[in-house]
């Protein structure tokens, strides 16, 4: 009896320039990857959280969303290997881009032996677990990809800091998340000993996300450790 083939690692290109594209495809596709393509940061982060590749080559000089911000919102629910492909070679644009979450990066133009070593690279040491773009827990519906927080369906509007509150707990589901570590990755590590804002912005995001705030479902106390977020559902 033959085994069952081992699924080809994807690879999503993300860069506007049609020839780079054709370039990685026939590249990449030779070294036996599939290849996903996206010609800009909106469809970048579309088909990163519709598909998730295994790993992104990213350009930084794209139309609208630049390269940069999407990665920063990729960042915000993935940990895929991101190799950045750009022809900016300043140190302050490579230090840019490490310090938001690349894992690598190579400037055009490049060796194709290159870059295939560095994705080698990449994908062992990648982390093992991507997290899931769309997060369910009861009622409520969290898409990280999109920033779309809905509960029964209907759209609830948060503040920015509610919402990366939120997220952080969602992508902490079923953990306790402590008082210190909320504090330090929301507000920043000056705030470490504010925790009275987190039981205003508790009892703010229990109000739009709950059925009954004063009986939470969704956002439950560990009383004097922190918060934790149940768990999909």
């Amino acid at each position: 009896m033959s085994e069952n083939p081992v699924p080809a690692q994807s690879v999503l290109i993300v860069d506007d320039e049609v020839q780079i594209r054709r370039l990685l495809r026939v590249t990449l596709e030779a070294a036996g990857y599939r290849v996903l393509e996206a010609a800009n940061g909106q469809d970048g982060l579309a088909e990163a959280a519709q598909r998730n590749p295994d790993a992104i080559i990213l350009d930084l000089g794209l139309p609208g969303m630049d390269g940069l911000t999407m990665l920063k919102r990729l960042r915000e629910w993935s940990r895929a290997p991101v190799l950045v492909l750009s022809v900016q070679e300043a140190d302050d644009d490579k230090v840019s881009a490490l310090d938001n979450g690349a894992d690598d990066y190579l400037t055009k133009p490049f060796s194709t032996a290159e870059l295939l070593a560095r994705l080698r690279v990449l994908q062992r040491h990648a982390q093992p677990e991507t997290a899931n773009a769309v997060f369910h827990s009861g009622n409520l519906v969290v898409d990280l990809a999109a920033r779309l927080v809905t509960v029964k369906g209907q759209e609830v509007k948060l503040t920015p800091t509610e919402y990366s509150f939120l997220r952080l707990l969602v992508r902490n589901a079923g953990k306790v998340v402590t008082h210190r570590q909320i504090l330090k990755e929301v507000w920043g590590p000056a705030y470490g000993g504010q925790t009275h804002y987190l039981r205003v912005y508790v009892a703010h995001l229990r109000e739009k996300l709950e059925p009954d705030p004063a009986r939470p479902e969704l956002l439950l106390t560990e009383p004097g450790v922190g918060y934790r977020l149940a768990p999909a559902r």
